[in-house]
């Protein structure tokens, strides 16, 4: 476990105080939350933020990688407008919930909690997201397809692969209708990768023997020039 960047627990007293617990918890889900949020609630619905983007552009040490090989998860940038899910979870369980949610999304205190007015079919609700600041040191800034490729051959944490995480996530959305053409694109370039890999490996096995009629049915290899016979 790195270090952690901040003490995780006076933001989570700060969460708790600003929601009150007087009425339900209110959630925003842009990531793995949508497609394992690890809570009990008793309404989700479709959402989005404007103002705020979804971007796999946050280093992992932890859940997606490790401090060898750092991996990638989504965070919310400023800018721009994301979609997303919204779930309520009952006021009796927020409490508890919001703590089990600390020990899973800030161990090392790196997302900035804020709360957000998120847009729904049914009107405006005030919902917890975990954004990311770009002056975090665990922001990723800018980086090549050659570099994203990299990440998902080979970072893995206690939650699996980089690239699973990042497959999964982009499953969901698209299941909710929910268009990430940049998600898309990433996930497209680790598909062109296994491919090409599979491809060369492909060209490297050993070719299987042929049979040559009149040989007593003994298979022979082919051969890798002409034969004395055309020479």
């Amino acid at each position: 476990m790195p270090k952690p960047l901040r003490d995780p627990q006076p933001m989570l007293e700060r969460a708790i105080a600003d929601w009150g617990g007087h009425e339900d918890l209110w959630l925003f889900g842009y990531g793995s939350l949508i497609w394992r949020p690890e809570f009990d609630f008793i309404e989700r619905r479709p959402a989005w933020v404007r103002g705020w983007h979804r971007a796999l552009k946050m280093w992992s040490r932890v859940n997606r990688g490790s401090v060898q090989v750092p991996g990638l998860v989504f965070g919310l940038l400023s800018g721009g407008s994301v979609r997303g899910m919204v779930f309520r979870v009952p006021k009796a369980e927020g409490l508890d919930t919001l703590r089990r949610l600390w020990l899973r999304e800030m161990p090392t205190g790196v997302y900035d909690p804020k709360w957000l007015r998120c847009g729904t079919a049914e009107g405006p609700v005030r919902a917890l997201a975990f954004t990311l600041s770009r002056r975090s040191p665990n922001f990723t800034g800018e980086l090549s397809d050659d570099h994203y490729r990299h990440i998902f051959a080979n970072a893995v944490g206690r939650y699996g692969t980089s690239l699973d995480y990042a497959q999964q996530t982009l499953a969901e959305l698209r299941r909710h209708a929910i268009h990430d053409a940049a998600l898309a694109r990433l996930v497209a370039l680790a598909s062109a990768q296994e491919q090409q890999e599979q491809s060369a490996a492909d060209c490297g096995a050993p070719q299987p023997p042929v049979y040559v009629p009149g040989s007593a049915d003994k298979p022979s290899h082919p051969s890798s020039g002409p034969s004395k016979e055309n020479t």
